[in-house]
Order: structure tokens, then sequence, then C-alpha cells
């Protein structure tokens, strides 16, 4: 408990910043109308495809005994993974809401 009392007490800013920036996010997210969406989440799986490939390059140089960072890592390209998918999975439904009807 101490560790993490310390670890807070250390990167008090930082954690200022995540809170800050999720619900900066939120409020950012919630407020883009429907027409821009598409546009937006093919940028978002961009930018994810580089989070997956940082996070990969990251668990290559990690130390062979650090399993915690080794976790994280695998973490990081699972949710990044599945966050590309579910982003193309979206753009796929709307673009079809475009097509013409037979």
């Amino acid at each position: 408990m101490e560790n993490i009392l310390a670890f807070i007490q250390n990167n008090i800013q930082i954690i200022y910043i995540v809170v800050l920036s999720v619900f900066l996010g939120i409020e950012v997210i919630g407020r883009v109308p429907a027409v821009l969406h598409t546009p937006l989440m093919s940028g978002a799986n961009a930018i994810h495809g580089v989070v997956i490939i940082g996070a990969i390059i990251v668990m290559g140089k990690v130390e062979p005994g650090n399993y915690i960072s080794l976790i994280i890592g695998f973490l990081a390209v699972v949710l990044g993974t599945l966050n590309v998918v579910g982003g193309f999975v979206v753009t796929d439904r709307m673009l079809e809401m475009f097509k013409k009807k037979k």
C-alpha cells in the first residue's frame, strides 16, 4: 500500500493530465456529428495501428524477467487490435447506410 501511495505522490501531475484528458476526450467525442464519424474513425484506426506497432517494439526491448512490462505490453497490443477491428466494423456499417438499396 505504501508503494502505491508513493507512486501516486511522485506522479501526481501525470495522473492529473490523464484524468483531464479523459474528460476532454469524452466531451470532444460526444459533440461529433454523425456525418464526421466515419472519417474520424478512419483516423483513429490509423493512430491505433501506430499504438500496436509501438507496443510490439517496446515488448521486444523488455528485459526477460520483467513480467509486468510484458503483460502491460501484451494488453496494449490486444486492446489496440480490438480497437482497430472494432473501428473498421463500425466504419463498414456506417458506409453500408449510404449504399443504395436494390
